[in-house]
């Protein structure tokens, strides 16, 4: 066996020894702690654990919530419809109240409730005999008085006969006395009469000229003055025959009588009742002419006027409607708006049939809204609590709100888009300012 050949290649290098030549480890010496320095060392580890401690702490006035119970809502920039939904109900566009004119008891009824009625239909008959008694003493009272009227009336007529009588007796004279006067006066030019017998014709003709002249001066004086009393006598005749009228009329209002035509509502007597003068007794409902009527939140008072338009839902189909009046009464927390259709619809309706109403209050724009809901409720709308970034927390914002409508309420400052608030009731939440949700 050959043995290797140690003397060639007597250039290669020796094989690697661990820990030969200069890479070798070096040792690090070890850093003893101070007394001083761990005291440092613990007084930071125990600072970084407070803050810790008080991060994790809820802030105050906070209230913990669990997160599933709440509803929450997200702000954004979206279409606002301005419109209010109301439940309304079908009555008739008129009515008219029926009332007893006269008091009595009922003697008979005419007409059943529920009837179609004509204008000035009698309705019921009343019985009033003391209203009878005092009806025929007045008649009596009343015709004693257009008697005397009626003497009055012929004593200035028979004056009025007098003195043109008297009148024409004068002129009669008169003429007579001329004539006599001219036969003496021809007679004297003759020389046949005397002139003191032609002077006492003179004076007779003077005399019945001067009291003709009288008497016409006072019959235009006297007429005036007749006049006059003939036109009072008039008026107090008129008068007169007015209160006859008004009293045989009492007699008539013991027969109760539809006030228009329409359909008789509420009508309940029975013979035998009794009534006082100015007792309702029924109603009269406009036939085939309707309104609507609904009860609407307070809270709208102030938008809802007359003239705006409005949509009723009719089994599908949508009737177009206008708002007729507002009445400003509230009454628990209500006030009531009365809507007529545009045009009468071609299908029939009923008295008391509810129907879904949708008023106008404005046009359709953009805005900034949030999802409406009960949160809107306990606050009334001036604050809401606004989700952070992680959603594991909810602050108390200041906001104010605009208009609104049943699926939105329109947001004027304290909220941008992308925030997201907690839109269920806050009811309890009144005096916290955070929530924490878990």
């Amino acid at each position: 066996m050959t043995e290797p050949n140690t003397s060639e290649h007597p250039s290669d290098p020796a094989p690697f020894a661990p820990g030969a030549g200069m890479d070798r480890r070096i040792d690090r010496p070890r850093t003893r702690l101070t007394r001083p320095m761990k005291i440092a060392l613990g007084v930071v580890a125990g600072l970084v654990v407070l803050v810790v401690l008080i991060l994790m702490l809820p802030p105050p006035n906070s209230l913990s919530v669990k997160a599933g119970g709440l509803e929450i809502g997200q702000v954004q920039n979206a279409d606002f419809q301005d419109y209010l939904p109301v439940r309304a109900e079908i009555a008739p566009l008129s009515t008219v109240y029926v009332t007893a004119v006269s008091g009595g008891q009922v003697d008979k009824v005419i007409v059943l409730d529920g009837s179609d009625v004509a204008a000035g239909a009698p309705l019921a008959t009343l019985s009033n005999p003391q209203l009878k008694l005092d009806v025929t003493s007045k008649e009596a009272e009343i015709a004693g008085q257009l008697g005397d009227t009626s003497a009055q009336q012929l004593a200035l007529e028979r004056n009025r006969l007098d003195r043109e009588k008297e009148v024409s007796e004068t002129s009669y004279s008169l003429l007579k006395a001329q004539h006599d006067l001219d036969t003496r006066q021809r007679l004297h030019d003759l020389g046949f009469v005397s002139d003191a017998e032609v002077k006492n014709f003179t004076d007779e003709a003077s005399y019945y000229r001067d009291r003709l002249k009288a008497l016409k001066a006072g019959e235009q004086q006297e007429n005036a003055i007749a006049a006059a009393q003939a036109s009072q006598i008039r008026q107090t005749g008129s008068s007169l025959n007015s209160n006859l009228a008004v009293v045989k009329s009492s007699l008539d209002a013991l027969i109760v009588r539809a006030p228009v035509a329409g359909r008789l509502t509420d009508f309940t007597l029975q013979p035998g009742q009794s009534l006082k003068a100015g007792d309702q007794v029924g109603q009269i409902d406009s036939e085939s002419a309707y309104k609507l009527t609904a009860d609407v939140d307070e809270y709208y008072l102030g938008r809802v006027t007359a003239g705006q338009p409005a949509t009723a839902d009719f089994d599908g189909r949508a009737v177009a409607l206008t708002v007729s009046r507002v009445l400003p009464q509230v009454t628990n927390g209500r006030f009531r708006a009365e809507l007529t259709f545009n045009k009468p619809p071609s299908f029939g309706l009923h008295r008391g049939e509810s129907t879904d109403v949708r008023i106008t209050l404005g046009d359709t724009h953009q805005a900034l809204v949030a999802p409406n809901g009960a949160w809107l409720e306990g606050g009334g709308g001036s604050f809401a609590f606004v989700l952070d970034g992680g959603g594991r927390r909810a602050d108390r914002r200041p906001i104010t709100l605009g208009r609104r409508n049943p699926q939105q309420v329109e947001v004027t400052s304290g909220l941008r888009p992308g925030d997201r608030v907690v839109t269920s009731s806050y009811d309890g939440y009144a005096k916290s300012t955070h929530l924490i949700l878990h």
